[in-house]
């Protein structure tokens, strides 16, 4: 291994074709994901066998969403800000082993307050994790395929969440809601061990935080990275600082903060409404437990591709153009839902194109996210713009039990979704505008580099 010149850490990184090594990351992390959407969406479609087996009323079942969400949005609070003092991997580590053994207890709840309780115990280790597969996948991505990446990586969750609409009624049918939990626990304690062997730690992060003993890591890290290429002498991007949520709102940032923090909340209450509460409002409309669950997994499916190619488009176009245009088609595909419910074939139609713009833009928010904030606040950044999103799915979730119990009918509630996705598209377009080089990426990235 040859040292050569002192270079900052992400023009290393920008400089050399991705390698096996960082496709590894990204696929690792994809399986985390993969799990934890599997994990997150199966209550949603669990949700009627629990409610029959109990006899519970959709008041009852509205805490069973709202606990584990807020689970999610603690978790997402509290390991954000520890991954930047301490690492990612630990924290990933750490939250994948949490949420694995906390769903696999799930299943041997007896009442739906001991579920309540066991979900909200799995939701913290979920929302750890996620922001922290993010993060560190960004951190290993060059600028000009950094959203290509993430959506790629990220399409993980949309694609677990896939699988669990086509699998669980038939699981349930053989096993009940219970083995749903028990798979969604395994899965994750299985990946643990590949966790500490596989994934190594955020090279950025070890540059960032060295003294002097990180220096054999990183320059064994930094050879995988360049192959055989000569590997420099790796500087920090930026000084060190104490990342906190008052960073969050330091002048060069703040904007883009308030930006993010209403379009992950207000396209996130709607995205967990339509995820928790779709296959019940069909079901009570009279649709078949196994079409409405092939209705709302329909929306998975839009949402996986919408993520790919909508990040595509950010890594060519820039984040705020796209990402504007994307929500408001999400809001007109909304629309489309309310007048297609009359046609099972149409309404699949307009629920796959909804998740394509909305869910594929949430998708590329949370690259967004990874890419605007600087390496010393990137892990708390992103956990808190999931945070926020998740306060926006309790709402969602309560809301959606408070829909079920009105007089507005399935077509007015869905009409009223339209309104906070519209917020969500004007919060890309300010932040666009706001924040013009912290948002451009790919070949733009090239010529406006943020100086972190």
């Amino acid at each position: 291994m040859r040292v050569a010149e002192s270079r900052r850490v992400d023009e290393f990184i920008d400089s050399l074709p991705v390698s096996r090594f960082q496709k590894r990351i990204v696929a690792i992390c994809f399986l985390i994901l993969m799990i934890e959407g599997f994990d997150t969406s199966s209550v949603g479609f669990i949700a009627p066998a629990i409610r029959a087996q109990w006899k519970l009323s959709p008041e009852a079942m509205a805490p069973l969403f709202a606990l584990g969400l807020t689970g999610l949005m603690i978790g997402a609070v509290l390991f954000g800000p520890v991954a930047d003092r301490v690492g990612r991997k630990k924290v990933l580590a750490i939250s994948v082993l949490v949420f694995g053994a906390c769903s696999l207890a799930s299943a041997a709840a007896t009442d739906i307050t001991t579920l309540v309780v066991l979900r909200f115990a799995t939701g913290l280790g979920l929302g750890g994790a996620m922001p922290n597969a993010i993060t560190l996948t960004s951190e290993y991505c060059p600028a000009r395929v950094r959203s290509t990446l993430v959506t790629m990586m990220f399409c993980g969750f949309t694609i677990g969440a896939m699988i669990g609409g086509f699998i669980s009624t038939r699981i349930v049918d053989l096993g009940g809601w219970q083995a749903i939990l028990i798979i969604g626990g395994i899965a994750p304690l299985l990946v643990v061990p590949l966790i500490v062997a596989a994934l190594p730690e955020s090279l950025r992060f070890l540059v960032l935080r060295n003294d002097g003993r990180h220096d054999t890591r990183i320059a064994a890290i930094a050879s995988r990275i360049a192959d055989s290429a000569g590997v420099p002498a790796l500087v920090a991007e930026e000084a060190t600082v104490r990342s906190s949520v008052r960073s969050l709102f330091s002048r060069d940032v703040v904007s883009g903060t308030i930006a993010l923090w209403v379009s992950f909340f207000a396209s996130v209450a709607v995205i967990y409404l339509l995820m928790n509460w779709l296959p019940l409002m069909l079901t009570e409309a009279g649709v078949p437990l196994a079409q409405a669950s092939l209705i709302a997994t329909m929306y998975q499916v839009g949402a996986t591709v919408g993520a790919v190619l909508l990040g595509r488009c950010m890594d060519r176009l820039g984040a705020g153009r796209v990402l504007g245009y994307s929500y408001a088609g999400a809001a007109f595909c909304i629309l489309l839902c309310a007048m297609a419910l009359e046609s099972k074939l149409f309404l699949s139609l307009a629920v796959l194109a909804t998740g394509f713009f909305l869910s594929g833009s949430l998708i590329c928010g949370y690259a967004l996210s990874a890419s605007y904030y600087p390496t010393s606040m990137r892990a708390t950044g992103v956990a808190w713009a999931n945070a926020v999103g998740r306060l926006g799915s309790i709402l969602g979730s309560i809301v959606g039990g408070t829909i079920m119990q009105s007089h507005v009918g399935l077509k007015g509630a869905i009409l009223l979704l339209a309104i906070p996705v519209i917020a969500a598209a004007l919060s890309m377009v300010a932040i666009g505008r706001a924040s013009p080089s912290r948002v451009a990426t790919g070949a733009s990235a090239k010529q406006s580099v943020v100086s972190e």
